[in-house]
C-alpha cells in the first residue's frame, strides 16, 4: 500500500466539475453561524457534486478568508446563491416540485439509515448550530431525516452531519446506480 501523490488522484477542474452530472441534492443551511463550517460544507458538497447549496440568513457567503480557509476551493466550483429568508426558498423549491427535508430530530423523523433518498432532485436543510432548524421549516417540509445517535449529546456538529447526510445521498444515488 502507497499513499496517492496529488497527481494520481486524477483530480478535475472547477470547469470540468461544472460540466459533470450532479448528484441530486440541493442543500440549505439555515442559519449557520461558524464560517469554518460553511467553508467545510462546501467542501463536502464539493465532494459528493451536489447540484447547488442555498446560503439563509446569518449564513456568511464567500469571499471571506474563513470560508476560504476550510473549503479548499471549493467555492469556486459548487454552484451557490445566498437567500436571505429560508421559509420562502422552501417554498420556491416545493412550487418546482422539489421535495424538501429538514435534517433534525423530530417525532416523525426517519432515521438516515432508513430514509431512500429519491431518483428526483431534493433538498436538505440543515441547521443552526444551537438551535437546529428555524421552527417555521416545519410544517413546511416534507420530513425529517435523523442520524441516529447512541452517546450522550445527541448532537453533532453540522458540518458533520452534512458530511454523513450527503456520503449516503450520495451512496444510494450515485454509486449504487453505477453497479
Amino acid at each position: 500500500m502507497k499513499k496517492l501523490s496529488l497527481s494520481e488522484l486524477n483530480r478535475i477542474t472547477p470547469e470540468e466539475f461544472i460540466k459533470q452530472e450532479k448528484t441530486p441534492v440541493i442543500v440549505i443551511l439555515d442559519n449557520i453561524r461558524s464560517m469554518n463550517n460553511v467553508g467545510g460544507i462546501f467542501r463536502t458538497c464539493d465532494a459528493f457534486v451536489v447540484e447547488k447549496l442555498y446560503l439563509c440568513g446569518i449564513t456568511a457567503t464567500p469571499p471571506h478568508k474563513e470560508i476560504t480557509k476550510t473549503a479548499l476551493g471549493a467555492t469556486e466550483s459548487v454552484e451557490w446563491e445566498y437567500v436571505e429568508n429560508v421559509a420562502n426558498l422552501v417554498h420556491r423549491l416545493k412550487q418546482e416540485n422539489i421535495k424538501v427535508f429538514l435534517v433534525e430530530q423530530t417525532d416523525s423523523s426517519v432515521f438516515l439509515n432508513q430514509f431512500p433518498f429519491p431518483e428526483e432532485k431534493m433538498a436538505i436543510v440543515l441547521g443552526n448550530e444551537v438551535f437546529g432548524i428555524t421552527e417555521a421549516l416545519l410544517p413546511l417540509c416534507d420530513g425529517a431525516i435523523e442520524i441516529p445517535q447512541l452517546g450522550t449529546k445527541h448532537s453533532l456538529n453540522v458540518t458533520i452531519a452534512a458530511g454523513i447526510v450527503l456520503w449516503e445521498a450520495f451512496n444510494q444515488l450515485k454509486i449504487n446506480n453505477k453497479n
